[in-house]
């Protein structure tokens, strides 16, 4: 029942006209604006999902195709390996399949795969096309999982959860505190301290980074997880949603808390917090998707390969002469889908937390 009404409302949505049974051109601009931006956000997603799919030649074909395709090759009697195969067309005009059996500078030599006893037969290189084929290549991914020595898979994955998962946390707590701090408690200097949370985020990232490896390196924190954690866990970003959110919290009710004789820290923990619920619920989907996607510092501050992340870890397929494009690319569209999936999950709590931010 609740599918189909769903389904009705996507179907209303998307036949709504402004000029009412006939469509206006404000009804075309509007799709075409919808499409293309449509277009602009998931088309690069396509492409990488499709070209992960790829062999390594089939990267740099160009133009590049959008779609996988790989050269078609068969079992011919007398060889040991698969032969690629060709459409060849002669002089006459004829057009036949054979198979290649080895190339010498322009001229290749074929051989027709119903008769591998006949002899070979010599071709310009030009006067051949390769037979392809739509095919999944999806050794892209089994191979990095399970064949590769030098990309452990699951350790980096570990080492992004617990990155992630510990950092959300603790981003949540210290950024509430200090939200409820900021919004709640009346002190001089409370709006000069909230100007000079929200002042650094003029600050670049790259002005800080030698100062914060010097800190984490003086207190034994390079090469271990908390080096990567702790740095990021107050984020002026999350104070300000957070303290917009609880500016929306009557004080009536938290002084009836305490006149009921409730701490501080039970109004914080048991009052404040389950009411800015929305607002945590887009910090964390926020930080999450920094803290997975987060690339430099770990970098920095991380040598050991067992302690690598995933986006770090990737770098293992990146060598002095040649990148492994079509390994990248797959693990690539694995580090996505988990983030895809918290995004998927907790998306209808953005609306609700940053549309309500801010209100009284």
């Amino acid at each position: 029942m609740t599918t189909n009404t769903d389904r009705q409302a996507v179907s209303q949505f998307l036949s709504n006209r402004s000029g009412g049974k006939r469509y206006d051109i404000s009804d075309v601009l509007t799709y075409l604006y919808l499409t293309v931006g449509t277009l602009l956000m998931f088309g690069p997603v396509l492409w990488l999902v499709a070209s992960s799919f790829k062999t390594q030649s089939g990267l740099v074909e160009y133009p590049p195709p959008l779609l996988p395709y790989q050269q078609v090759e068969i079992d011919v009697a007398g060889y040991d390996d698969p032969l690629p195969l060709f459409e060849v067309e002669f002089e006459d005009g004829t057009v036949q399949e054979l198979a290649q059996v080895r190339r010498i500078g322009i001229e290749a030599q074929m051989v027709d795969p119903n008769n591998p006893e006949a002899e070979t037969i010599s071709v310009n290189i030009d006067q051949r096309t390769p037979v392809r084929e739509i095919k999944l290549a999806w050794e892209n991914y089994t191979d990095p999982l399970v064949e590769l020595d030098n990309f452990d898979f699951f350790t980096y994955l570990r080492n992004s959860v617990l990155v992630t998962t510990v950092a959300t946390v603790i981003t949540l707590i210290i950024n509430s505190m200090a939200a409820f701090a900021l919004s709640k408690y009346k002190f001089k200097g409370r709006d000069a301290v909230f100007v000079l949370f929200i002042s650094t985020l003029m600050i670049p990232i790259t002005v800080i980074l030698v100062p914060v490896f010097l800190v984490i390196t003086s207190i034994g924190w390079k090469n271990n997880l908390l080096g990567v954690i702790i740095p990021g866990a107050a984020t002026p970003t999350g104070i300000f949603l957070l303290r917009q959110y609880m500016l929306t919290i009557p004080d009536e009710l938290l002084d009836s808390a305490r006149i009921d004789g409730a701490s501080e820290w039970h109004i914080y923990w048991r009052i404040v917090l389950p009411l800015a619920r929305p607002a945590l619920a887009v910090l964390a989907i926020f930080s999450v998707m920094w803290r997975w996607n987060d690339f430099l510092w770990p970098l920095i501050v991380l040598s050991q390969n067992e302690l690598f992340t995933l986006q770090v870890g990737l770098n293992a397929f990146q060598g002095e002469l040649q990148i492994q494009w079509h390994y990248v690319l797959a693990m690539t569209v694995v580090t996505l889908l988990p983030i895809t999936l918290v995004f998927a999950f907790l998306q209808r709590f953005i609306t609700t937390g940053i549309a309500t931010t801010g209100m009284k």
